[in-house]
């Protein structure tokens, strides 16, 4: 399907004031900028050095965001542009980033990844974790840095129920302490179940497939 239409098909099944993150990741920059030229603004790299390989290449109104795993020595790369870091799952990566938003004199956005998923090889904070994370900022804590809300990613499963109960998890604690921390984002689904995850309450999803179609692994 060419990618205006993937793009326009998929908007079509998501409510207005639920944000598309457009998973670029393993897809070329001629792909990103075609669908930038369609409107897309928001799109998802998981490496950094393909994001910053990106980032040079494409027009600076991209909105470019981290949503992989970071690894605390790769954040210096990308804090000078990067729009959103969704995947902050500890106090100590979360020290690092506020240490280079400073250096680079621009705040940085996170969301606080927690793990909801029964996956041993998925990351992410416990609740109690994140909720220790967020009083810390609250009490003046990481003044550089805006905690502006949480990341979660279901089990990678046909069990449509057992996803439904992960996200339902998440949802839960975040209408919990939304209002206390301000919390804007709940950032939850991808191509296979963003449905159910808005559904769920997110209002924010990760889409790669269904937008780009399968991946070339060999760029």
């Amino acid at each position: 399907m060419p990618l205006k239409d993937s793009l326009q098909t998929t908007l079509q099944t998501i409510p207005s004031e639920v944000s598309l993150i457009a998973v670029s990741k393993m897809h070329p920059a001629r792909e990103i900028e075609e669908m930038h030229s369609y409107g897309q603004i928001d799109f998802g790299e998981n490496k950094v050095q393909e994001l910053m390989e990106k980032y040079g290449q494409l027009p600076k109104s991209i909105r470019w965001h981290q949503i992989g795993h970071l690894q605390k020595n790769k954040v210096k790369y990308i804090a000078p542009f990067v729009y959103l870091i969704h995947s902050v799952d500890s106090l100590e990566l979360l020290e690092i980033i506020e240490k280079e938003a400073i250096k680079n004199n621009r705040p940085l956005a996170v969301l606080l990844q927690v793990k909801i998923a029964q996956e041993e090889s998925k990351y992410g904070l416990t609740l109690g974790s994140a909720l220790e994370l967020l009083t810390f900022k609250k009490e003046g804590k990481f003044p550089h840095v805006a905690i502006k809300g949480l990341m979660g990613m279901a089990s990678f499963t046909d069990n449509k129920e057992q996803i439904k109960a992960e996200f339902s998890y998440l949802h839960k604690f975040y209408e919990t302490h939304q209002k206390e921390f301000g919390l804007e984002i709940l950032s939850m689904g991808m191509s296979d179940d963003y449905l159910l995850a808005i559904e769920c309450g997110s209002n924010m999803v990760r889409i790669g497939s269904k937008l780009f179609g399968k991946r070339n692994y060999t760029v």
